[in-house]
């Protein structure tokens, strides 16, 4: 049974986020900047380890794309039930703690699988890291204001890949790409001590208000699977996400090795002016993105479709340009734009799902909104990318992973086909849901 059968969004007493929570949302989005840091950091040092470790394109998109994400997204729903159904805090503070240890073995292998089994413990670690956090901060935070906490919760991959960028790549022109590794890895102690003395256990679902809680079914690990399953709209989103990030982990886990390859850049280049896109051009994002989505989805469930819909195609014709750009100097100038455009899709899928399931659903739809997401983006996009740059380079091409990158377009119409028929599904729900009230 949907959520929208449940409850009422609280309008007779607004509730304000207290202090607490914007520790706790505070405290979570270091957590996911250290995260996405800790994922991004082959392909921030993807040309160092390929030359370290004598591997092509197509091998490094397997590493970091089919491999990781299969491992990932399976452990993510077991994880994602037993936090539901425990402490959701403490599986967040153990699965830190692991992918830190993982991420400081990714920089002692010697060859390449090892690497491979190391960054996949990374990814058993992190697979308890954003489930739990979306649904602690949507018991933080009421309906009306979770598009922007999830927003601000959402700038820990800018930050993080900004921070990885500008740090990584300086430790590893100083010390090495395995320096890079073992020191930030290093940093995950300090975010597991930060966990446990700053974010408590909120209350599930209290800031919803329910019309009966005796009439919620309990939740089980098979119940919450088909209803996420046999929902349209969660279906879509998924898909549509999917689809967006096959973009995004395609594109992003390449664009530092294209930039130094192709397009004439340093590393020391890299770590200065990529890091700065990253931050202003995907943290802009993630911040406009939940603001937009607060404001605009008061009015009409369909926004949290149209929008990524209208973004993606805005993000077009910038990333054309980047793909084409001759020099590295246009390429991070065009690059501002897909960085900002690409990115509007990840709060409006999170808050759409979390808030259209039971609070007692929250940790696993989010894992499982996840799994479908990160096997397409995740799974297939690096490692196509990857793949396609071999076929090209094989194929004596002067600039193979540019012609790669092209070949991505295609997706980006398929995303926005998928956001609009959400949007159609989401009105259909609305007009239901209205006709039922009345």
């Amino acid at each position: 049974m949907a959520i929208s059968t449940l409850q009422t969004q609280a309008a007779a007493k607004p509730v304000a986020p207290g202090r607490s929570a914007w520790v706790a949302l505070g405290m979570l989005c270091s957590v996911y900047v250290l995260n996405f840091l800790c994922r991004q950091l082959p392909s921030i040092l993807g040309k160092q380890i390929e030359e370290s470790l004598h591997i092509t394109d197509g091998q490094f998109g397997l590493v970091i794309g089919l491999y990781f994400a299969l491992f990932y997204c399976c452990i993510s729903i077991p994880v994602g039930f037993l936090a539901d159904k425990t402490s959701r805090v403490g599986v967040l503070t153990i699965a830190c703690g692991i992918w830190s240890l993982a991420t400081m073995a990714c920089g002692l292998v010697s060859s390449y699988p090892l690497f491979v089994i190391a960054f996949l413990v990374v990814g058993f670690g992190e697979a308890g890291g954003v489930p739990p956090s979306y649904a602690i901060i949507t018991d933080y935070f009421p309906p009306g204001r979770r598009g922007t906490a999830l927003g601000l919760f959402n700038l820990g991959p800018p930050i993080g890949m900004a921070l990885g960028v500008a740090s990584a790549a300086s430790i590893a022109a100083a010390f090495g790409w395995r320096a890079a590794f073992v020191s930030l890895g290093a940093v995950g102690i300090f975010a597991v001590i930060g966990v446990l003395m700053l974010v408590q256990e909120p209350r599930r679902g209290g800031l919803d208000a329910i019309l009966d809680e005796t009439a919620a079914p309990k939740t089980s690990f098979w119940g919450t699977l088909a209803m996420f399953f046999s929902r349209p709209s969660l279906i879509l989103a998924a898909l549509a996400g999917g689809a967006t990030q096959f973009i995004t982990y395609g594109m992003g886990n390449f664009v530092p090795i294209i930039l130094q390859r192709e397009k004439g850049m340093s590393l020391g280049e890299v770590s200065l002016y990529y890091s700065l896109i990253v931050a202003i051009g995907m943290g802009a994002s993630m911040f406009v993105s939940g603001r937009v989505i607060d404001r605009f989805t008061r009015h009409s469930k369909q926004a949290f479709a149209l929008i990524p819909a209208i973004s993606l195609s805005l993000a077009i014709p910038f990333y054309i340009a980047f793909s084409w750009a001759p020099s590295w100097h246009l390429a991070v100038l065009f690059l501002i734009g897909p960085m900002f455009f690409n990115y509007f899709y990840l709060s409006s899928t999170v808050t759409l799902v979390q808030q259209e399931v039971r609070p007692d659903q929250r940790v696993m739809s989010g894992a499982l909104l996840l799994l479908v997401m990160n096997l397409i983006g995740l799974g297939l996009g690096p490692t196509y990318v990857g793949q396609a740059s071999d076929f090209f380079r094989a194929s004596h091409f002067a600039h193979p992973l540019q012609f790669a990158f092209y070949t991505l377009v295609p997706i980006y119409i398929l995303a926005i086909v998928l956001f609009l028929l959400l949007a159609r599904i989401l009105r259909r729900e609305s007009r239901r849901t209205e006709g039922a009230a009345s």
